[in-house]
């Protein structure tokens, strides 16, 4: 064997042991807790879970293989979701993907080391998530569905879509959201378009319809429906009052439209949830959640159901169909 045979082995050697230990960590299945606020039945969240699911795998993350995912559904309860954040957090995986509000500030209330991805938060910087949007700083980031101006154009979507309109309630859990951020431009538009603007917080299906049955009891009442928990886990009381009551309302999410309510429009939450997969996939790799800045909506969907608009007389305009993504009929 001449020298340079000799020095390629023993450099070749020399490296094995980091190839083996690059191999170990290579292989090392990954944990991934994932909290969702929401209710295991509801086919919407399931959808979201399945879109970040199917995003990780085309990321090369792939549950069985490389990751474990622990799934925990809070149902909409508090209780339960600080619960189910400390278990989750008691099993010390590798990074904790959270849905809403509640989920995130149950997690973030219980480490303050462990990588938080958020998705569909309304506002972070209000709930007290993070500091800043460009620098959130800590162990936390994600992605907000929050975007100020919405209070107002739902008012404006629903004005249009329901001509008469003369006074709407604003209607939202204020244990679970903070409406502040939506309020200003929701009261500028109601000044615009001479609508009374109501402040409707409830807390029980029970608030719900009161609150639903004042505003149908005379012509010209209509419903702003903010994000919110709460607002989509009782989505079907809602949609239910709202038509019982010949109340027109405006959601933010395209479910309530195809499960019966009039009109909806917001960010696309399976985008989001798409989107949230490409930071977990950068912690995995490596990646600090301060380096990470919260992303807000790139993508916005509208919905309206004609079924919904005829049983409440209301012919949708034009304008309002077009611009619709999809149209319920």
């Amino acid at each position: 064997m001449n020298r340079r045979e000799f020095i390629t082995l023993l450099g070749g050697a020399a490296a094995w042991p980091f190839a083996a230990h690059a191999q170990q960590q290579g292989d090392r299945v990954r944990r991934i807790g994932v909290l969702m606020s929401f209710d295991e039945n509801d086919p919407a969240m399931k959808l979201r879970v399945s879109a970040f699911t199917q995003a990780l795998a085309d990321l090369g993350w792939t549950d069985g293989r490389n990751v474990r995912m622990d799934l925990r559904w809070g149902r909409g309860d508090i209780n339960r979701i600080r619960a189910l954040a400390q278990e989750l957090v008691g099993l010390k995986p590798d990074i904790i993907l959270t849905g809403a509000t509640p989920a995130t500030l149950a997690i973030q209330r219980e480490t303050r080391t462990i990588p938080i991805i958020f998705a569909s938060v309304s506002d972070p910087v209000a709930s007290g998530i993070v500091a800043r949007l460009d620098r959130p700083s800590g162990n936390i980031t994600g992605f907000a569905d929050f975007e100020a101006t919405l209070g107002g154009k739902w008012l404006e979507l629903l004005s249009e879509t329901a001509p008469g309109l003369k006074r709407a309630a604003i209607m939202f859990n204020p244990d679970t959201a903070p409406a502040s951020a939506y309020m200003p431009t929701f009261e500028a538009a109601a000044r615009s378009l001479k609508i009374v603007p109501i402040i409707a917080p409830v807390r029980s299906d029970g608030e719900i319809e009161t609150a639903i049955i004042a505003l149908g009891s005379e012509p010209g009442g209509g419903l702003v429906v903010m994000p919110d928990v709460f607002m989509t886990t009782h989505r079907a009381p809602i949609i239910l009052a709202a038509a019982r009551n010949n109340v027109p309302a405006v959601h933010w999410l395209s479910d309530f439209a195809r499960d019966g309510g009039l009109l909806s429009y917001g960010p696309d939450q399976v985008d989001i949830w798409r989107r949230a997969a490409t930071y977990v996939d950068r912690i995995l790799r490596g990646a600090k959640p301060a380096e990470l800045p919260v992303q807000l909506p790139t993508k916005y969907e509208m919905a309206v159901n004609l079924k919904t608009a005829k049983a409440l007389g209301l012919a949708v305009p034009l304008s309002i169909r077009l611009r619709a993504d999809e149209v319920i009929e």
